[in-house]
């Protein structure tokens, strides 16, 4: 995508009016670098039947996109969420939210661990903490980062992670450097926990003996952060009429279900379930993504969109210096 918006950043600047790129795959940094640089072709999904007739219009997952005002310039095409794992052989039922998560580490000290702030995993879980101890998620995710507004958040967040450190494996004195470090750990029975930011990505690991097949997931209240990506049209393409006709079907529910099934893709879908008819809705159900993924229903109840990205470099900096040097 990077490479896309080079282009049509260096056909803009030639005041090139008819390109040769119709459609553009995007989402976060590259939809803000996009829309602030005049990049695309404005709102559109109003003309969108199926975006329409089968999406919650005002999800605030379609209304900004890692804290950017979509403002109709861009069509949800696909999402991902966070989730965690659990062995269910060793865990009969996983917390429900993240104070129940704080008693269970308490009570199996040395069974819980997260990748550091650096890690992307690690920052994601971090954030739902963050989120976790805000007055609501939108307080976070609708606002910029303000350091004076979210302070009393920050407090609750540093507190509670530092409340669970000692009872962390190796009693928080070394936090995986990476996700796949906690899945290792994860999968030698280190750690009875692990998450990812793929609602599905443990039937892979499963498949390949990494994990074992008792591998379940779950998320806990008050939500799982998941992104959204997105279609868009660019400002010179030739072909916006054609643009519009294939982002409507690739919304459509048919081809949603398809890209839904993991011999074709295999990813989740931003399609609201309660909008679709009776047989579609039993068409999606019926799809198996496996045991370990979640129900689709579960999934959209959960989501919860991204913060701005700033958020992401404020959390690695303050994480080290509330957390690891505290």
């Amino acid at each position: 995508t990077g490479e896309i918006l080079q282009k049509l950043q260096t056909e803009k600047q030639a005041e090139k009016n008819e390109g040769t790129i119709d459609i553009v795959w995007i989402n976060g940094e590259n939809f803000k670098n996009a829309k602030e640089n005049g990049l695309l072709a404005g709102s559109f999904v109003d003309a969108l039947p199926n975006f329409n007739k089968y999406y919650q219009t005002d999800d605030p997952a379609f209304q900004t996109d890692f804290g950017t005002d979509v403002n109709g310039m861009e069509a949800p095409w696909g999402k991902v969420q966070f989730v965690f794992h659990y062995d269910e052989s060793k865990i009969d039922s996983p917390p429900g939210s993240f104070e129940e998560l704080k008693t269970w580490i308490k009570d199996n000290p040395g069974k819980f661990a997260y990748p550091n702030a650096e890690d992307f995993t690690g920052n994601a879980f971090l954030r739902h903490i963050l989120y976790a101890n805000a007055e609501s998620p939108s307080s976070i995710y609708e606002e910029p980062l303000d350091n004076k507004k979210i302070s009393d958040t920050a407090e609750k967040t540093w507190s509670y992670l530092n409340e669970i450190e000692p009872d962390l494996w190796r009693s928080g004195e070394h936090y995986p450097n990476t996700l796949t470090e906690l899945d290792r750990l994860y999968s030698q029975g280190e750690v009875w926990m692990t998450m990812g930011y793929n609602e599905a990505r443990a039937e892979s690991l499963i498949d390949q003996g990494v994990f074992p097949e008792t591998t379940r997931s779950f998320v806990m209240e008050p939500g799982s952060i998941g992104n959204t990506h997105f279609l868009s049209i660019p400002f010179n393409s030739s072909n916006p009429e054609g643009a519009l006709t294939a982002i409507n079907f690739m919304l459509s529910p048919e081809a949603q279900l398809a890209k839904l099934k993991p011999d074709y893709w295999g990813e989740n879908t931003p399609i609201s379930m309660a909008k679709l008819p009776k047989e579609m809705q039993e068409a999606f159900r019926a799809v198996e993504r496996g045991p370990s993924v979640l129900n689709q229903k579960e999934l959209e109840e959960s989501f919860i969109p991204e913060a701005e990205a700033a958020y992401v470099d404020w959390m690695k900096e303050q994480w080290f210096n509330e957390v690891v040097q505290n």
